[in-house]
């Protein structure tokens, strides 16, 4: 794949200023040029400028990392990789795994960072702000989608392993949410996660997942007798029919709180019903910083890889 020298900034942390500094003053990296002579760089480019990045964050100077051959360049970043508390460093770890197409690679990462931290802030904390960085990079079409699809399955597997882990939902007074996304949104990592943490929670859950016709949603939610729906809104409804989505939602539904995040929820500048809200993030929806009481769920024999 090819990158410009601002998503090399976006996907490192490293100033474009300073990445042109480093390829003048030590010839770290040589970008190649297109038949217009745009620069670009390709993925071991980035690769690289990752390793390089965080061995300067960790306090080895550009001028001896300039000299380092490739063999102690690559085993001083693998043993950083072993510092798990380092966020930064796992994510730029997922990150060379999703260039490389490295399923084993992606395994090791997140099995070492769940049995660490745990489920919920790996994801929270790792995989979330992961996903932030190459999400800009799909949607700008510089990234491959083959890659993205090869890490947004694996990821999806890992979410509805946990999902699974927590076991049966026992009856609650909490309250039930419904959980969709529109009619032609299929990125349902987001939507997955938030079953999670509420199921964690001991919300009851109706969950339908991607793509859902408004209509159905509504009938539906009537038929559960909800009363709480989330939403994401990433590409859609666009900016001409989100008027008429919300509208419609909301006053169909106007005993149900309306909970609504992604790029054209947060975007939202007409006037919206009370019952609805707009959220910047899917851990938003309930505070994760209060214990769990253990008997809204049945775990499998107490003793699930994500507890």
């Amino acid at each position: 794949m090819r990158y410009s020298i601002r998503e090399l900034e976006h996907l490192s942390g490293i100033k474009a200023h300073t990445l042109r500094i480093w390829e003048q003053r030590y010839g770290i990296i040589q970008p190649k040029r297109t038949a217009t002579n745009i620069r670009y760089y390709s993925d071991a480019d980035l690769k690289l400028i990752l390793k390089i990045a965080l061995l300067n964050q960790h306090g080895h100077k550009i001028s001896k990392i300039a000299k380092m051959p490739n063999d102690e360049l690559s085993n001083h970043f693998s043993s950083l990789m072993q510092d798990i508390g380092q966020h930064n460093f796992q994510i730029s770890a997922l990150t060379t795994a999703m260039i490389d197409l490295d399923e084993a690679g992606f395994e090791e990462i997140m099995m070492k960072n769940i049995n660490y931290h745990g489920f919920e802030k790996t994801m929270i904390d790792i995989v979330y702000p992961f996903l932030e960085k190459i999400g800009i990079l799909w949607l700008s079409g510089s990234i491959n989608p083959a890659q993205e699809h090869f890490m947004s399955n694996l990821i999806r597997q890992k979410i509805i392993v946990g999902i699974d882990q927590l076991g049966k939902s026992q009856p609650s007074e909490l309250g039930h949410f419904l959980l969709f996304l529109p009619e032609n949104e299929l990125h349902e990592l987001g939507l997955l996660f938030a079953h999670y943490i509420l199921k964690k929670r001991g919300y009851k859950i109706t969950y339908l997942g991607a793509n859902v016709p408004l209509n159905d949603v509504i009938e539906i939610a009537r038929f559960k007798k909800t009363d709480r729906i989330f939403s994401i809104m990433t590409s859609y409804p666009n900016n001409k029919k989100i008027k008429d989505f919300v509208n419609k939602l909301s006053s169909c539904l106007a005993d149900v709180q309306i909970f609504l995040t992604g790029y054209q929820a947060v975007r939202i500048n007409f006037p919206i019903s009370d019952n609805v809200k707009i959220i910047h993030k899917v851990t938003d929806l309930v505070p994760l910083n209060e214990d769990v009481p253990t008997s809204v769920y049945s775990r499998n024999n107490g003793t699930g890889l994500y507890n």
